[in-house]
């Protein structure tokens, strides 16, 4: 089964990685962003396949995996297979905030699979699979509300894709094997450092957050790593269980993206006591960072999954 072989980690060492960012860096970007788009191919493909069966493709994955990218070229693998697709975010699907329980400190746990209105979800996924119209929710992150969004109807030539942390747990989705491709979109490979040492996926996501939040949302690494923890206790507890439940998996690394958020994040040195309170490694992400070679965000594609994440 072509998922089967999908779900084998892989391992690239660093030494590998510097060679050909010294080298060839231009070739470096390309290879890495027609290995992912194989990737995405080769998933397309297999939805394709089924797709007089199952419209419906449930794509999931953890924070700082490309989620939202990887839905739209998915979609738009799809449209080169004559197949048109919609993709809808399973974030639209949360209530408003006023009928969610708060947490014991007053937040709101967006996270939790509670958040998820799941009786509409589920209800539009069985109409849209029937080809009926549905009026899509559009969930408003800045006032906790949630409005009308879009009405659309599937026709029998296209496919929709709803992306979300939640979308492979059959207690949010339901039991949508019959009609719906579920995909799984994470980081699959792990880096090797000069010691043989090993840099978990998890910490190349993390990576993707210290850049994105640097960058975007006026945080530094530090407020970054404080939330690491709740962020991979949410990981283990609502998405983890459930990714064998994929059909494929979708590698979202590229060989040079640690090169380039060494650019942006800089040095981990001055960082290591922050990093250590985080949970991480002592000493392990400083070490990689300080032994890789920089590259700059410009030699990026407009499209790639790493634009998420540096602009």
């Amino acid at each position: 089964m072509p998922a089967a072989a999908e779900k084998e980690m892989k391992i690239i060492t660093l030494q590998e990685i510097n060679r050909l960012a010294r080298e060839e860096p231009e070739q470096l970007v390309l290879d890495s962003e027609r290995k992912y788009e194989r990737n995405v191919a080769a998933a397309a493909q297999l939805v394709a396949d089924r797709f007089a069966e199952k419209p419906i493709i449930l794509l999931s994955g953890p924070s700082g995996s490309g989620k939202t990218t990887t839905a739209h070229r998915l979609g738009g693998e799809l449209e080169r297979l004559g197949i048109k697709a919609h993709v809808i975010s399973m974030d639209d699907y949360f209530f408003p905030n006023e009928l969610i329980e708060k947490e014991p400190d007053g937040s709101i746990d967006y996270e939790k699979p509670q958040r998820v209105d799941t009786e509409l979800l589920r209800e539009h996924l069985e109409k849209l699979s029937r080809c009926e119209t549905v009026a899509l929710p559009k969930f408003d992150f800045t006032t906790g509300t949630r409005l009308v969004g879009e009405t659309i109807s599937r026709t029998s030539d296209s496919a929709v894709i709803i992306e979300g942390i939640h979308a492979l747990n059959p207690e949010v989705a339901g039991k949508c094997k019959d009609i719906a491709t579920c995909l799984y979109v994470s980081v699959r490979t792990r880096i090797s450092g000069r010691n043989g040492e090993l840099l978990h996926p998890s910490k190349i996501r993390l990576m993707r957050r210290m850049s994105r939040d640097r960058l975007f949302r006026g945080r530094d690494i530090s407020g970054t790593v404080t939330m690491f923890g709740s962020v991979q206790r949410g990981e283990n507890l609502y998405i983890m269980p459930y990714k064998d439940y994929s059909d494929f998996d979708i590698d979202t690394f590229f060989d040079y993206e640690i090169c380039i958020y060494k650019r942006i994040i800089g040095e981990l040195d001055g960082k290591k006591g922050e990093l250590e309170n985080g949970g991480l490694f002592a000493g392990l992400l400083p070490q990689f960072v300080a032994d890789t070679v920089s590259l700059s965000p410009e030699l990026i594609p407009s499209g790639s999954v790493i634009r998420e994440f540096v602009g």
